[in-house]
């Protein structure tokens, strides 16, 4: 039987599913305590506190209960306060899209059985990426078309799920600048406009989009995607695409490479959303850490 913490983001705190999952797993004989946040920080402060605990009192998972910012939130500290954590980690899917959960396998529509998972499941090492120092697990996505989804209504997110992101951005065509970056990566160069990246662990963004398809969470290399500046006239095509299960559109249209490193070099900032976590630079050092993380997958 193991010990399990849920950080529970403060938004799911009353919902009978979660308090369902819980104890129907407290009735098998884990141990599941529950932390609720409230402030911001309070994730960061829990997943801290629970890896600096001594052996015995340590969780043997910590399970983040939110979406992907929240699982981002989680790792993110956990590894700030304890690179080398036995501490695996695991996922109960609350979020709007839940992309990271969805790319792992997770029973996302199960909450009973995704937390089971957490209880049961083989803990493997999973990749890590950074951006500038910063962790990211699934997707790092940057450029106009990022900043216009970031800025998107939470409400009509939560009603229309990936919809809402096109009809902000045909909303706001105005605004999809682009802009001009040059990126150096393992035998990879380009340097022009671009209105949307994606830099990839995980392979899904934006709602199930596979904005980078091939990418595995434990290949030891991480997946860009490029969306150069289109045409005027493909520039609504390029974003109904986005919101397709396929990535088939994007061939012969995005520039794709595979890496260990990647230099992104621009003349003004380039907003980057990482795992729904934002942070902007005009120069962004990207790197992976091979197996840096023990994760519990449905795969």
């Amino acid at each position: 039987m193991r010990r399990l913490l849920l950080i529970l983001n403060g938004k799911s705190s009353q919902r009978e599913d979660v308090r369902e999952a819980v104890e129907r797993l407290r009735e098998e004989g884990h141990e599941v305590r529950v932390r609720v946040t409230y402030d911001g920080d309070d994730a960061t402060d829990f997943a801290q506190e629970a890896v600096r605990r001594e052996p015995g009192e340590r969780p043997q998972v910590i399970v983040a209960g939110g979406g992907d910012g929240t699982v981002n939130q989680v790792v993110a500290a956990a590894l700030e306060a304890d690179p080398a954590t036995d501490c695996a980690f695991g996922v109960l899917p609350l979020g709007t899209a839940n992309d990271f959960a969805t790319g792992l396998g997770l029973p996302v529509d199960d909450l009973v059985a995704a937390l089971k998972l957490c209880a049961t499941g083989t803990p493997r090492p999973i990749d890590v990426g950074r951006i500038n120092g910063r962790v990211f697990v699934n997707v790092a996505s940057g450029g106009s078309v990022t900043r216009i989804t970031r800025e998107t209504d939470p409400r009509a997110k939560r009603l229309l799920g990936g919809a809402a992101y096109l009809i902000a951005g045909a909303s706001r065509l105005g605004e999809l600048s682009p802009m001009r970056a040059a990126f150096t990566a393992d035998g990879f160069s380009w340097e022009g406009d671009f209105i949307a990246m994606a830099i990839g662990n995980g392979r899904l963004a934006g709602g199930g989009v596979p904005l980078c398809a091939d990418a595995r969470i434990d290949d030891g290399r991480l997946d860009l995607t490029l969306f150069p500046q289109p045409e005027a006239e493909h520039l609504m095509t390029l974003l109904s695409g986005l919101l397709r299960e396929a990535d088939s559109q994007f061939d012969g249209y995005a520039r794709k490479a595979s890496f260990t490193r990647l230099t992104i070099e621009a003349e003004e900032e380039i907003a980057i959303n990482l795992d729904g976590e934002p942070m902007s630079s005009n120069r962004l050092d990207v790197a992976v850490e091979p197996g840096a993380l023990r994760f519990i997958t449905g795969q």
